[in-house]
């Protein structure tokens, strides 16, 4: 029977654009999806942005902007990072819409039912200016631990110890700099401690569900624990659920004032995201969810195991809901042999410069996919690494066998090539492996299974040396070795398909296949099919793609106020200033203009056999008299300006000061002598 499967990714925080480590995840979560329905198994994939908490409300503000607006400017952005790199959601939403509001608040009271919702009064740093209770990561002071200076609330940087806010020396509030001050508040807790949660948990973390490492990491908050003040924690402790306004978030019903902790009502968006999706096709939420058969899934990364381990299965089972099956967690992504991704040290992979730069979007779900093998590892990143393995693998392994065996099949048709079986027991045999490996999500050895397959039929392609059976008249045994290679070249199309979508379409194609999948990519073409005609599947990887990739910014810096009041104008380029083009001009003649004040009239000679009318600003500065027979800077290629007095055909060059009250005075230009009119600055 065909599996049900509802699968989620980590909802990103609605702040900022997607970075590579979003979009490995989604990747890493498209390929199994694709593997699932190609399995024939229903699978609904859905994610949503995580829209809540004063991290987003500060930056709105700043932005001048509603939180709503704010979130729904980033979302707008999302599109072009997932249609670009094929991550093919069916849902995406977010976590202040009404399905999730209303879900959140629900838990809430089913689990305040279950005798699992407490209050206490709190202390809390409050920022006396900005009148609101200051997140841990607003508050800067020294670590209590070794005095480093300016670390945030919850940990020090560099000594890695964990405290409470409360513990800093010198604290200051980040958003006003202001010393923030105790003020007592009361909080809702979710009571993690009470037995019922502490039994449940310690099974469904250790039951062999989740990966060995995390839950060996998981089983630690289980135990007593030496805290940074000295003091032990006894195992788990209860979780504060509240935060006060102002905040953007799902009010608490019947607390006027208090709003859900960001983490309660996150998670739930994966509910919410789903339920959205299921009205749009006409089908019961309530009925979905009830169905035993349901598998839930959630991939993540490890700086966030916590919250899914613990908080999301314990909320949803004191509440009455489904637990999840799974929660996948994968590692860190570093670039470049282990260095930390930095845009400012081209260190950075920018998902949509990768675009931009015309990169093949399928060299990178392959590389990655290469790399990922179903632990909670960080992998890397290597340039030459990425560009060797997609050159020798796609294009020097897989792309090669279809491109050279196609050119002698007699008429583009295969002819019979398995009297005896054995390729057919062979395909079986790599299909069965695959996809065991891509159910484990160890797709690492999946397409080492893969390329290693690859390397046996251009190895026995080269063993048949078709070429030399066509010159000796041998072309129905070229045929048949030809047609054998077509036929694998078809079973490892359908083994790449979960990884490389779009590239095994164009496969299908030129196979004139059906749509591959797991039940059909080991039966033969066979005799007589007729292929495509072949075009090229994939390109090389450039070495100047990647420098260009990972080439470093230009740092941004801040123009300096000079003396004269202003501050230098934003950079241009070379091409830019060519287009100005500036002549020594004589001043044959110069005159006041009748009814203004400011302006004089020159007659200047720009050495083209005519004169030039220009009017200018400087009468304040210069009689008239004083400038005749002078040289001068004009701008010769500005547009005619009619003005009340006339046509102005240029513009003179003169310095002077933005404050002319503090700096008064005009500096017309004057070249050196020698100058002579028509003469280009350059």
């Amino acid at each position: 029977m065909p599996r049900q499967l509802f699968v989620t990714t980590a909802l990103p925080y609605a702040n900022g654009n997607f970075h590579i480590g979003h979009i490995m995840e989604y990747i890493q979560a498209d390929i199994w999806v694709r593997h699932q329905r190609m399995q024939g198994n229903a699978v609904d994939f859905v994610c949503a942005d995580d829209a809540h908490g004063a991290p987003i409300m500060i930056a709105a503000e700043k932005a001048g902007k509603t939180p709503q607006q704010f979130v729904a400017d980033i979302a707008a952005g999302r599109k072009p990072y997932l249609d670009g790199f094929d991550v093919a959601f069916d849902n995406w939403h977010s976590t202040d819409a009404p399905e999730n509001h209303a879900l959140a608040q629900q838990i809430y009271r089913d689990l305040k039912s279950a005798g699992l919702i407490t209050t206490r009064v709190v202390e809390q740093f409050f920022d006396p200016q900005k009148n609101m209770f200051l997140p841990d990561r607003f508050i800067k002071g020294e670590c209590p631990k070794c005095g480093t200076r300016d670390q945030y609330g919850d940990n020090c940087e560099n000594c890695g110890a964990v405290y409470a806010p409360t513990d800093l020396r010198n604290p200051c509030s980040a958003l006003s700099g202001a010393t923030p001050v105790l003020k007592s508040s009361e909080h809702f807790f979710f009571q993690l401690s009470d037995p019922r949660c502490v039994e449940f948990l310690q099974h469904w973390t250790q039951d062999g569900r989740l990966q060995p490492e995390v839950a060996n990491k998981v089983k630690e908050w289980f135990s007593p624990r030496q805290n940074a003040d000295g003091s032990t924690s006894e195992g788990l402790g209860d979780w504060d659920i509240s935060r006060d306004a102002p905040y953007f978030g799902i009010e608490i019903p019947d607390a006027p004032g208090k709003y859900f902790y960001v983490w309660l009502d996150a998670p739930i968006g994966y509910l919410a995201s789903l339920k959205n999706l299921l009205a749009r096709r006409g089908e019961d939420y309530d009925a979905y969810m009830a169905n035993p058969a349901l598998e839930q899934y959630h991939f993540i990364g490890k700086d966030i195991v916590t919250f899914h381990t613990l908080f999301w299965p314990a909320m949803l089972k004191f509440s009455g809901r489904k637990t999840p099956d799974n929660v996948f967690v994968h590692g860190f992504l570093t670039v470049n042999n282990g260095e930390k991704m930095s845009k400012s040290r081209g260190t950075g992979l920018d998902p949509l410069k990768y675009l931009g730069l015309g990169m093949n979007p399928e060299w990178l779900r392959y590389y990655l996919a290469a790399k990922l093998n179903g632990r909670n590892e960080d992998i890397d990143f290597n340039a030459e690494d990425f560009m060797l393995r997609v050159n020798s693998d796609l294009v020097g392994k897989f792309v090669n066998i279809a491109s050279r065996a196609v050119k002698f099949l007699p008429a583009g048709k295969l002819v019979a090539c398995d009297a005896d079986g054995s390729l057919q027991q062979e395909a079986a045999r790599l299909l069965a492996t695959v996809q065991g490996c891509y159910e484990s999500r160890d797709y690492a050895r999946a397409l080492r299974e893969v390329m290693g397959f690859a390397d046996t039929v251009n190895t026995r392609f080269d063993a048949a040396a078709p070429w030399k059976l066509v010159k000796e008249g041998k072309t129905d045994q070229a045929a048949v070795a030809c047609a054998a290679c077509i036929e694998m070249f078809k079973v490892l199309t359908a083994c790449l398909k979960p990884v490389l979508p779009a590239l095994a379409a164009q496969a299908e194609t030129f196979l004139r296949s059906p749509a591959l999948d797991w039940s059909n990519a080991g039966t033969p073409l066979g005799d007589g099919h007729q292929v495509g005609a072949y075009s090229h599947l994939m390109q090389r990887v450039e070495m100047a793609q990647l420098e260009s990739l990972f080439e470093a910014p230009l740092p941004e810096v801040t123009p300096p106020t000079l003396p004269g009041g202003e501050a230098i104008a934003p950079t241009i380029t070379i091409d830019d200033f060519a287009k100005i083009d500036l002549r020594i001009a004589r001043i044959e003649n110069c005159e006041a203009v009748d009814g203004s004040t400011k302006l004089l009239r020159l007659t200047l000679d720009v050495g083209e056999g005519r004169m030039r009318n220009v009017f200018s600003g400087i009468a304040s500065a210069y009689a008239p008299q004083d400038l005749i027979g002078k040289l001068t800077v004009m701008v010769a290629n500005l547009a005619p300006r009619k003005m009340k007095f006339g046509i102005s055909e240029g513009m003179v060059l003169a310095a002077s000061d933005a404050d002319e009250k503090a700096r008064p005075g005009i500096h017309v230009l004057e070249p050196s002598t020698g100058a002579q009119p028509g003469m280009r600055v350059r």
